[in-house]
């Protein structure tokens, strides 16, 4: 019988701990409660112990990506001022895409090179769920490339307060990295090079990517 090559679909950042939309935890106030993502691409670098979770093995491409966004708040009225607030601060209305990155220098200078970016996809309908977004084109991934979550306004994707030893993220900036980044530094020009010097050990950002794997390992389309 002749071999037979398929192609396999891959959950990227996929670990035991399941994709939520974040919500405040109750011993934290309002004005604390730090689970909206802003002007930034993130990295998740520990998930559940795991090591950089949506790190790629086999060569393939995006198709879509899988995002947790919170309700911000059970009351319509201050949900509805808490969005008000953050379009007016971050510069518009919630939006999500993944960025695909590589790895560039030495691994502690955190440097990392944009390989493909994907659309960007309004969220402020999927407030309070889990939705998977396909992408309107895929983007090519080989082994080693690393899949992150980028917002150029604002995007409230984060579950805070988990253990630090088991979760951790970091932001494509390197300074400041106690508060909200002055501008947009987020990383979507294909070939640029960020530097992700601020990290946010017991923060879990809840997105997977989806990945499609070539049949042998590589490109068929040359």
């Amino acid at each position: 019988m002749p071999a037979t090559a398929a192609a396999a679909t891959i959950e990227l950042g996929t670990t035991k701990s399941a994709l939520v939309a974040p919500v405040c935890p109750p011993n934290v106030s309002s004005s604390q409660c730090t689970i909206v993502l802003t002007r930034v691409t993130a990295l998740e670098t520990l998930r559940d112990g795991m090591a950089y979770p949506t790190k790629v093995t086999r060569a393939g491409r995006i198709v879509a990506f899988t995002v947790g966004l919170s309700n911000l708040s059970n009351s319509k009225s201050t949900r509805n001022t808490y969005i008000h607030f953050l379009d007016q601060t971050y510069g518009g209305t919630a939006q999500v895409a993944v960025t695909v990155l590589r790895q560039v220098g030495k691994r502690t200078n955190w440097r990392w090179q944009v390989i493909g970016t994907s659309n960007f996809f309004h969220v402020i309908p999927y407030l309070g769920s889990v939705v998977q977004l396909p992408l309107e084109t895929s983007i090519e991934v080989k082994p080693g490339d690393v899949v992150a979550l980028t917002t150029p306004t604002w995007a409230p994707v984060l579950t805070i307060q988990q253990p630090t030893k088991r979760f951790a993220y970091r932001q494509s900036r390197s300074a400041n990295c106690n508060n909200p980044p002055s501008s947009s530094q987020a990383q979507v020009t294909p070939k640029s090079t960020g530097t992700y010097s601020c990290n946010y050990p017991g923060t879990r950002v809840e997105y997977t990517a989806t990945e499609v794997t070539y049949p042998s390992g590589t490109n068929p389309v040359q």
